[in-house]
């Protein structure tokens, strides 16, 4: 039975993941062949890490050759710094002016109809869902115990007024006290709950995530800037040229007036049903789930907003993590629309300034850990003017071996100048050249 619960967890924390995630992967479609022949094994290095000493310390690098960057600690759970300046004024707006010639999407989340599938092969009785949920194990369902467990279905942020809601559409709480009984739990059938959220359209204010975003190539032969900021951030991490320039394009993400995007983790969590989106394609194993593998983020602000917006770190720096102390009462700290003013650490907007953090700890030999819980974060409401933002996603796979195999097989692609090697991103390389007076 415990394995069973733990399975069971690991496939909702994945569910969950992938839901937060869609629309943040590449549409890069990347090498469509497995790994052939790959020769010997590469041996990779330990991956660097900054140290972040205590909150507030700086110290001084140089990423340009003309000017000086401080580094500043902004926390240590997770290891969280800010770079002020990292970009010029005029590297924000040209990004800006790419991704609108490119065109931006609306953010997806997962589909309703992906959701039901993937729930339908679990084949679990209520009586183990039921004592999964039922994180406390005293026989009841607290409204934070399922909220915990419902940025699902068809994408709609649900509040404990929502579930509520469904609660009295569906009949599962006969006496209106927000807590379902086993016995309560057991009468529901569970498909009511997924026709109830289907049948429910989610406004754009109550979805996950509110923006439009698009990406832009940063390869060989991209525009200028998009490869100067590239070489800027191998300089920063001090990271392997192979892992940062095999890593995903620039995300550049706007959010209007209203936009946000509630907490989340970047990277996905690492379990034997998982293998990481970047290198699946030539790693020769079959698991039922991919995952992004971000070993770290650097995130860019490129304008001033006029209010809100804030990047907002919850639980920084808290003593400890206890995932259903997020939520106590009518207070859900993952919600930046109403709590944002109740995390730990928020960051305000500053053109130019670049915050970055590691999504993973160490583990312990010079590689990728666990995920690191505190790396929890979202993007306050914009209550006035416009949000534009960058991201940077460094992709490291917790597997080493896995890792060294991908990197062979990109380098022997590169080698053959095969249609595979690079990404097409035609759209991009059609504006390398531009120059932009804004």
């Amino acid at each position: 039975m415990v394995f069973v619960h733990l399975y069971l967890g690991n496939v909702l924390a994945l569910l969950l993941f992938v839901h937060y995630s869609n629309g943040d992967e590449s549409t890069d479609p990347g090498p469509q062949r497995r790994a052939q022949s790959p020769g010997p094994a590469t041996t990779l290095g330990p991956l660097p890490r900054l140290e972040g000493i205590k909150v507030g310390h700086e110290r001084k690098v140089q990423l340009v050759t003309d000017r000086d960057h401080f580094i500043r600690t902004l926390s240590l759970k997770p290891l969280l710094f800010e770079i002020p300046g990292f970009l010029t004024d005029e590297e924000c707006r040209l990004i800006i002016h790419l991704a609108q010639m490119k065109g931006l999407q609306r953010s997806q989340i997962l589909p309703t109809e992906e959701y039901e599938e993937a729930m339908s092969t679990m084949q679990v009785s209520q009586l183990d869902l039921f004592q999964l949920l039922d994180q406390n194990h005293d026989g009841r369902l607290q409204l934070r115990e399922v909220l915990a467990q419902t940025r699902l279905g068809n994408g709609r942020w649900m509040t404990p007024e929502n579930i509520q809601e469904m609660y009295a559409a569906i009949k599962a709480d006969p006496d209106g006290d927000g807590v379902l009984s086993l016995q309560e739990f057991s009468n529901v059938d569970l498909r009511d709950f997924h026709k109830y959220m289907r049948s429910h359209k989610a406004e754009s204010s109550e979805l996950v995530r509110n923006s439009h975003h698009t990406w832009l190539y940063q390869g060989e032969g991209a525009h200028h800037v998009m490869r100067a900021i590239r070489q800027r951030v191998l300089r920063l991490t001090r990271l392997s040229s192979e892992i940062v320039e095999l890593s995903e394009p620039l995300q550049v993400v706007r959010y209007g007036e209203g936009g946000h995007y509630h907490a989340h983790v970047d990277s996905g969590p690492v379990y034997p049903e998982t293998i990481c989106s970047h290198t699946k394609l030539v790693a020769n194993e079959s698991v039922p789930f991919e995952t992004s593998c971000r070993y770290m983020t650097v995130l860019f602000y490129l304008n001033n907003v006029t209010s809100g917006g804030e990047t907002v770190f919850p639980v920084a720096d808290n003593r400890t993590y206890d995932e259903m102390s997020l939520i106590q009462d009518d207070v859900d700290l993952r919600d930046t629309r109403r709590h944002c003013d109740k995390g730990n650490l928020r960051v305000k907007p500053r053109q130019g300034t670049a915050v970055f953090w590691y999504n993973y700890l160490p583990d312990g030999q010079g590689w990728v850990g666990d995920v690191d819980d505190y790396s929890l974060h979202g993007g306050c409401l914009v209550t006035r003017g416009t949000k534009w933002i960058a991201n940077n996603w460094i992709n490291v796979d917790p597997s080493r071996a896995r890792q060294a195999l991908f990197q062979q097989e990109m380098a022997r692609l590169a080698r053959e100048g095969g249609a595979d090697s690079q990404p097409e991103w035609a759209l991009d390389r059609a504006y390398r050249d531009a120059r932009v007076e804004l």
